[in-house]
């Protein structure tokens, strides 16, 4: 029996401060596009088992995780941690707080 995909969390920050973070971020991305992972890894072009660990907030070389973030329309953006606040306020309302 084929598993249904859950639905993505709504209103999460789109600030990542640790790998949990931009695991639940890229999971989400994939669910909004209604992607199972297998499809979604191979049309990426990394492993399933590279994007389960990414989503599950497991380390993956920064090529696997740039690939997978472009290919989902996500972009990684560093700014000074002391700069979040203010461009999370930029961005628009959130559920979560800012850091």
């Amino acid at each position: 029996m084929p598993r249904s995909l859950p639905l993505p969390v709504k209103n999460t920050s789109p600030l990542a401060s640790d790998l949990t973070a931009l695991g639940l971020l890229v999971r989400n991305r994939r669910h909004e596009q209604s992607m199972r992972i297998d499809n979604a890894a191979a049309l990426l072009g990394v492993s399933t088992s590279v994007l389960s660990r990414l989503e599950n907030g497991n380390p993956v070389g920064s090529d696997r995780l740039l690939r997978v973030l472009d290919g989902l329309g996500l972009s990684l953006l560093v700014v000074a941690r002391a700069d979040s606040g203010k461009l999370l306020r930029a961005l628009g309302p959130s559920d979560e707080a800012a850091t």
